[in-house]
């Protein structure tokens, strides 16, 4: 039927919080006669091959996989379902997977069925995944973030478990263009919904180090193994996991180490701010930029976040005053909201998380210093590649 012996390869998934293998995906693979495996993957995009023969290679695979995995003493085993397979359902007849689990004997609890797509019907296979959900097998969703058309069908079939998709992380993780914050806004929606991420195709350390950014609950990729026909001992890789994740918390103590020289020089500008302000308020005597590269501009709101004053700016080695922004509130913003809730503290330095500023399309966070029994607002812009 095609050019080799089915069978499956197993690549498998690190537990971030253990550094064990919780589990792994079954991966479809073709075994030619001088002995090469190559991935039978390309079979299941080809339109030119017959959709019945791709199907009995599918399950094969599937039964060959599940059977290798029944000995296993613990953990799970992610399987490929496609929703063209679940199209081709006969109404109120027993599912094929379910049939195969019972008679193999492997635990439905033990097994997690991923979606690789979500195209076909969505009511049929909702009823699929809830045969599924009911008969104790977990549901996951690949590509997760690939096709920003296909979330309501995410959020339809309420999975347990999202995969970022392969391209968007390893982009986001590369930390060019502005790929990160958005996966890591799709992780910490699938966090709030309930559902577990998995990074996979997990290569370097410093992919390693994004995906626990993201909250990953697993990982998996050729940082930790390559997909293999054998299975691995559960702590093959828990020591040099531990050590990449001890170098991830490092480097995350370095980053508030240098939070607090922030915060530590912040107090200083707000004490010259303050200086400043007593004396008169005018641009000349601004406190000079050079001991804070990384201002952007400075500008005073009262405590319903009203400005009342212009943004000040260093431009040309000289303070410049721009009114535009004058009588604007911006208390609507979420970063505002962070620092309004700390009315009344007048000696706290508080900062905004990172954001996209408006008016120069640079990433920084907003500082501010509540002063005058909380009656105005300091605030200064921040620009983060400079810190």
């Amino acid at each position: 039927m095609f050019n080799g012996q089915p069978l499956p390869f197993f690549q498998p998934l690190i537990d971030t919080a253990t550094g064990r293998i919780a589990g792994y995906e079954a991966l479809a693979r073709l075994r030619d006669e001088q002995g090469q495996i190559v991935s039978a993957g390309p079979l299941f995009t080809d339109p030119g091959v017959d959709p019945d023969d791709l199907l009995d290679l599918d399950r094969t695979i599937r039964r060959m996989a599940l059977e290798a995995f029944r000995d296993n003493p613990d953990g799970f085993i992610s399987i490929n379902i496609s929703p063209l397979w679940v199209s081709r359902l006969e109404p109120g007849k027993p599912l094929p997977s379910l049939q195969l689990l019972e008679e193999i004997g492997l635990p439905p609890e033990q097994v997690v069925f991923e979606i690789t797509e979500l195209q076909g019907d969505l009511q049929e296979l909702k009823e699929a995944v809830r045969r599924y959900r009911e008969a104790g097998i977990r549901i996951a969703i690949d590509d997760f973030g690939a096709g920003y058309s296909m979330l309501d069908r995410v959020l339809a079939l309420e999975p347990d478990i999202l995969k970022l998709d392969i391209q968007l992380f390893r982009q986001a993780a590369s930390g060019n263009g502005n790929s990160g914050d958005f996966v890591k806004a799709l992780a910490l929606m699938a966090e709030k919904s309930g559902c577990w991420i998995i990074a996979e195709g997990v290569e370097t350390e410093q992919e390693l180090h994004f995906a626990l950014e993201c909250g990953a609950r697993y990982v998996q990729g050729h940082l930790f193994a390559r997909p293999a026909e054998n299975f691995l001992p559960p702590d093959a890789v828990k020591a040099e996991f531990s050590r990449m994740r001890d170098d991830y918390a490092a480097g995350k103590l370095a980053e508030r180490a240098k939070l607090m020289e922030l915060r530590n020089s912040l107090s200083v500008l707000f004490g010259d701010l303050r200086k400043w302000l007593a004396k008169g308020g005018k641009p000349t005597d601004l406190p000079s930029p050079k001991s804070y590269p990384w201002l952007l501009r400075c500008f005073l709101c009262d405590a319903h976040g009203t400005q009342i004053s212009p943004n000040y700016e260093w431009t040309n080695n000289s303070w410049k005053a721009d009114p535009r922004y004058l009588d604007h509130n911006w208390s609507w913003r979420p970063y505002f909201y962070q620092i309004l809730a700390e009315a009344g503290q007048d000696s706290r330095v508080i900062l905004s998380n990172r954001y996209r500023d408006a008016t120069t399309n640079q990433y920084c966070i907003t500082s501010g210093l509540f002063i005058d029994n909380s009656r105005h607002l300091l605030l200064v812009d921040i620009d983060t590649a400079l810190i």
